[in-house]
């Protein structure tokens, strides 16, 4: 075999693997020119996940009629003259190779008409070939069209997912960077129907309501501006770089089951980088369950030649050139911020409704108030022990605890409570714990299971409804699952953009808050979908263990003899629906073992 150069065609598309990887990755690279142009208006148009069509629209700079074919060009830039630009970027883009890598994978229309232009052109490529070019009527700014991608390189359109997770990945990056400039304007729709907007106002809590609801938006806490000095590597002594660092933070009740709510960016850059990441998890050391992650939108401002950022073609990582300065800092801000705490905590539910309401653009009608309404995390409504039998009565009235058991579970008698959250109870041989939170759980999820396999949820229609606002993609995903919803007892309707109206709920959930426990159940699949066939019975679960009673509840010797007397009474009493066990044994020889007497 001789060694022979490749075709410029075919090392175009050798090439663009590095930097198109999939729709998302077409997405990055127009919105991050179109924000070089200096746009503040980015409109993007997503059909069937990016497969068919992906067009950005911005009212920028535009392209000179001279410069346009030359900007397909591989390694064709406007944003670096020398190599000592290299040292210092101040553009997202600066490569030269975006353009062509798409183009040489998809066709490409680009309708482009620069500043002092009387006319726009329209330029046509397919593979990266020229098809046309002519003279065409256009505002300034640019308008690129890539449609079926990867039509010539099926082994990588083989390996694309479905266009929900597509499309998904898509909103995750054009939604971060509606966070990275809120002064641009941002519209995201996919086949035709919006699913993201900003305002282009500047104020970037309004992005964070747009993108994440006002229930999780008013559980952020802001880091203001902390300035600090870092070292720099500048030989021979190391000399003193200011870095900014600002954003938000989520106090410990907003937490996720991945990392992927912690976004950060350097310079107006998003980027990956997991030192900085584990930084922020580091500084909710104590504060989160084991396996849970924050919400946390970072801002690192440093001078640009304190940052490498021509590390990858993808440019989402860099290289700081101090010696890691960064995370000491960023661990440090971010504790100090959950430490102190924000007044936003503090803030009336009717002071913060009314800001909610008036900076979420687009919202149609006067929402209900309870909406807005934070759910009392100090307390909780009383656990729903009905005692029907008449000797519960005696045991009600302070009489001896009458044992319960003996079928399904072992006989056994109440003693007592410890920390709020286990019932201690005494059997022939040993002693139970019992999570009381696992049992009721137990116990809601079967009546909810049977009712609802019976076709008769018992409903509770509310007064007035409850309004809830969720993020782009938790509103698209509820949307579509409106008929599910129904199915086990939520008549649930849309009331403006992003916004929902309940109306009803199960009758089980009826001295809950609705608003809180539907955000639960959305969240709550979005971290584990489950199969479509399982999703009301998943569903299901979620709202059993939003509504059983939580651990720090004290109860009656009444009450946990009737919720034992319940439990026993479970086709499945030992685990939650979840496999999570409802209670431990220990037994005499093992106390005994314990203290030493064997």
């Amino acid at each position: 075999m001789t060694i022979h150069i490749l075709p410029d065609q075919l090392a175009s598309q050798i090439a663009a693997g590095e930097v198109v990887e999939r729709p998302s990755s077409v997405v990055k690279e127009l919105v991050e020119n179109a924000i070089d142009a200096g746009a503040t208006t980015i409109n993007v148009d997503i059909r069937d996940g990016g497969r068919k069509s992906i067009q950005v629209a911005d009212n920028g700079q535009g392209i000179l009629a001279t410069d346009i074919e030359v900007a397909f060009h591989r390694h064709a830039t406007s944003k670096l003259q020398t190599v000592e630009d290299l040292n210092a970027i101040r553009t997202l883009g600066f490569r030269g190779e975006a353009l062509a890598a798409i183009a040489a994978v998809s066709q490409v229309t680009l309708i482009s008409r620069a500043q002092g232009e009387t006319a726009g052109t329209r330029l046509t490529l397919a593979g990266g070939v020229k098809v046309a070019r002519e003279t065409a009527g256009a505002p300034q700014g640019t308008v690129i069209s890539v449609d079926n991608l990867f039509y010539n390189v099926p082994a990588r359109l083989k390996f694309l997912k479905s266009d929900n997770t597509e499309k998904r990945l898509i909103d995750e990056f054009v939604t971060r960077y509606a966070l990275a400039y809120p002064d641009v304007r941002f519209r995201l729709t996919h086949n035709g129907r919006i699913t993201f907007q900003s305002g282009g106002n500047g104020s970037l809590l309004d992005v964070l309501v747009a993108i994440y609801g006002p229930d999780v938006a008013r559980q952020l806490l802001e880091i203001d501006d902390a300035s600090v000095e870092v070292e720099g590597d500048r030989p021979p002594a190391r000399s003193r770089s200011p870095l900014s660092i600002s954003g938000f933070v989520g106090t410990p009740a907003v937490h996720w089951s991945n990392r992927g709510h912690i976004v950060l960016f350097v310079n107006g850059r998003w980027i990956k980088d997991n030192q900085l990441t584990y930084a922020v998890i580091q500084a909710y050391h104590t504060l989160l369950p084991t396996g849970r992650y924050p919400l946390a939108i970072l801002f690192l401002a440093l001078p640009p030649e304190q940052v490498d950022v021509n590390v990858h073609p993808a440019k989402t990582e860099v290289r700081f050139r101090g010696d890691k300065a960064p995370f000491g800092e960023v661990q440090r801000v971010v504790r100090q911020t959950l430490v102190a705490d924000s007044p936003i905590r503090h803030m009336s539910a009717w002071q913060l409704g009314s800001q909610l309401e008036a900076m979420t653009p687009g919202w149609e009608g006067n929402l209900d108030s309870r909406a807005f309404t934070r759910p009392d995390e100090g307390g909780q409504a009383e656990m729903d022990l009905a005692w029907p039998e008449e000797e519960f009565i005696e045991a009600a009235e302070g009489q001896m605890p009458l044992r319960v058991g003996g079928d399904k579970l072992p006989i056994m008698r109440v003693v007592g409570q410890v920390g709020a959250a286990y019932i201690i109870t005494e059997g022939p041989e040993g002693l139970f714990l019992i999570d009381q939170q696992a049992a009721h759980e137990r116990v809601l999820y079967e009546q909810y299971q049977n009712s609802w396999q019976a076709g008769a949820v018992p409903t509770q229609t509310l007064a007035a409804g409850t309004a809830v606002t969720l993020s782009p993609i938790q509103a698209e995903w509820l949307t579509q699952q409106l008929p599910v919803l129904a199915g086990i007892g939520f008549q649930v309707e849309p009331f403006g953009p992003q916004t929902f109206m309940i109306r009803t709920v199960p009758a089980l959930t009826a001295d809950r808050d609705a608003a809180h426990l539907l955000l639960a159940m959305v969240t709550g699949i979005a971290r584990k979908p489950p199969p479509a066939d399982a999703l009301s019975e998943r569903l299901i679960q979620l709202v059993c263990e939003t509504t059983a009673t939580r651990a720090g509840e004290s109860l009656s010797m009444a009450q946990m003899t009737q919720l034992i007397h319940q439990l026993e009474q479970c086709h499945d009493p030992l685990t939650t629906s979840q496999g999570r066990p409802t209670f431990i044994y220990l037994s005499v020889a093992q106390l005994a073992r314990e203290f030493g007497r064997i």
